[in-house]
């Protein structure tokens, strides 16, 4: 089983867990097996498309998936695979207040 870390934000889809273990041969099957333990997952890591939402990015080993082979990338029992959510920005103090 490959680990997958999970970041704070997401850990109450998961119970609390920082990390969490699932199967797969590739990191689809992984995040699929995330998802079908822990339904509350999908819909944040995953768009109506069955694609990752561009917010979110994985990491296997501390690649990018997205420039590796994406979510048909091969994961072994020994892979760790990292979720972070993209961070935005809020407002700009106005000088004026």
């Amino acid at each position: 089983m490959a680990t997958i870390r999970i970041p704070p934000v997401l850990r109450p889809s998961v119970g609390g867990e920082r990390e969490v273990e699932a199967d797969g041969a590739t990191v689809g099957e992984v995040l699929a097996s995330l998802v079908e333990a822990h339904p509350a997952t999908r819909e944040q890591l995953f768009g109506d498309d069955g694609d990752l939402n561009r917010y979110v990015n994985i990491y296997l080993n501390d690649e990018d998936v997205r420039v590796l082979s994406g979510l048909a990338t091969a994961v072994t029992e020994a892979d760790s695979l990292v979720i972070l959510p993209a961070m935005a920005g809020g407002a700009r103090p106005s000088l004026g207040s």
